[in-house]
């Protein structure tokens, strides 16, 4: 790396160092999103302590799968709509390299 330049996952200092503010429904909603999460793990874990048929399981592990990866969109459209766009604003436009490497890390 150049003198000066800093690395993607450095760039994005204002989800680091402050909090997201998120209004009351956003958070609900969050929220709502990883509990339905944790029960379907939950879920498959009972699955596999009552030996049930390895099919029901992986199809129990794609639901949890995609439901994680909604979740993940939507932490995303936060970023870009809070954080890049801000610093973008700012003439930042450095933080769109560390956005494009967490577009890559939701494969």
């Amino acid at each position: 790396m150049r003198k000066g330049q800093t690395e993607a996952r450095d760039i994005c200092a204002c989800c680091r160092q402050k909090n997201t503010p998120r209004d009351a429904v956003q958070q609900k909603n969050l929220q709502n999103r990883i509990n339905r999460i944790i029960g379907q793990l939950k879920g498959i874990q009972g699955m596999i302590e009552n030996n049930r048929y390895c099919g029901d399981v992986l199809v129990q592990i794609g639901a949890v799968e995609s439901a994680l990866q909604s979740l993940g969109y939507v932490m995303l459209e936060e970023h870009m709509m809070t954080c890049v766009a801000e610093g973008v604003q700012q003439g930042n436009t450095e933080i769109l390299a560390e956005a494009v490497e967490l577009m890559k890390k939701l494969k």
